[in-house]
């Protein structure tokens, strides 16, 4: 393959050449974005001064395309930075019409927007909704949780949530639906402590739906736990004789408490029991024994005996 050798003037030549040819094609790039153009972005709408007195619901989706007058710089930018601000549409005509028209907004759209680029048009240029009568209801709030606690850590008593109702107002068949409104999903790990933060409310995914507030205070009681063990009592169920005796009369029970209820833990907070029909209807030797009472958040570990032996004379 030949190579050309060029000499030290012909090089000269050559990089000023190509020099020229990027400049020139720097200008005609530069020149070509600074020429106003229009172009088309994909807009969010966000809606103020909704009817108070009419629940309304959008029949199309609360995006739109817009055309926007501006330089090729713009253009340009808008698609890199990709940081469009939602378009503020007021519906203070819905209470007396079922649309809105875009273009006749579009100086007080522009009037909010920032930078020089201007809105010429906006696809779909008219807005249609739904209407029907308006309700307003107190739900209560459900809290979403997905906590890991620390070792020997758990929840110690009941949630607090603040307020414990939130207001739904829309649509009064959209509303006998709804019973109770959800939270964000509340999710912690390593907890040895307890928690008191503020949380979101899931967002309506319905135009028509509003909820108020939007967040809640949420108080989860967290606490140490340990075992304890105790001597229960246990109740004879349907002993229609004069004489029953059981062996043992108590069982021992080994329960987890919160290192804060530890001393208030007796036995009359349990209650245990053993169904003399077993025996009567089922002929069992040995009757299984039943706690069914157990303070709130207590965990039984274990009882023992888990069945007792009883004497009848009739």
């Amino acid at each position: 393959m030949a190579i050309v050798k060029l000499s030290a003037t012909e090089r000269r030549r050559l990089s000023v050449f190509f020099t020229c040819l990027a400049v020139a094609v720097v200008a005609w790039i530069f020149t070509t974005l600074s020429d106003p153009i229009p172009y088309t972005i994909r807009e969010v709408l966000i809606f103020k001064n909704a009817p108070q007195k009419r629940a309304f619901h959008s029949l199309q989706p609360d995006t739109v395309d817009v055309t926007i007058k501006g330089t090729g710089w713009q253009m340009l930018f808008s698609k890199i930075n990709n940081d469009s601000k939602p378009l503020t549409v007021d519906l203070h005509t819905l209470e007396n019409h079922n649309y809105v028209v875009l273009s006749s907004q579009l100086k007080q759209i522009n009037a909010g927007k920032e930078g020089v680029s201007q809105i010429i048009s906006i696809d779909p240029d008219t807005l249609y909704f739904d209407f029907s009568n308006r309700l307003v209801k107190k739900v209560p709030v459900e809290l979403v949780t997905g906590i890991v606690y620390q070792k020997q850590f758990a929840i110690s008593g009941n949630i607090t949530v603040k307020p414990a109702y939130v207001t739904v107002s829309g649509p009064v068949e959209r509303l006998k639906d709804i019973t109770s409104w959800k939270t964000d999903s509340l999710k912690l790990t390593g907890i040895n402590e307890t928690i008191n933060t503020r949380v979101n409310l899931q967002p309506s995914k319905e135009g028509n739906l509003n909820v108020y507030p939007r967040s809640v205070q949420a108080i989860i009681p967290v606490d140490e736990f340990t075992e304890k063990t105790l001597e229960i009592p246990v109740k004879l169920l349907h002993n229609n004789y004069a004489d029953v005796k059981v062996f043992p009369q108590k069982v021992k029970i080994t329960f987890t408490t919160s290192l804060s209820r530890y001393p208030d833990m007796d036995e009359d907070l349990f209650e245990a029991t053993a169904d003399l029909d077993l025996w009567r209807d089922k002929g069992y030797s040995t009757l299984p024994v039943k706690l069914i009472r157990v303070p709130p958040f207590c965990k039984i570990v274990k009882v023992e005996p888990g069945n007792i032996d009883f004497i009848i004379t009739k």
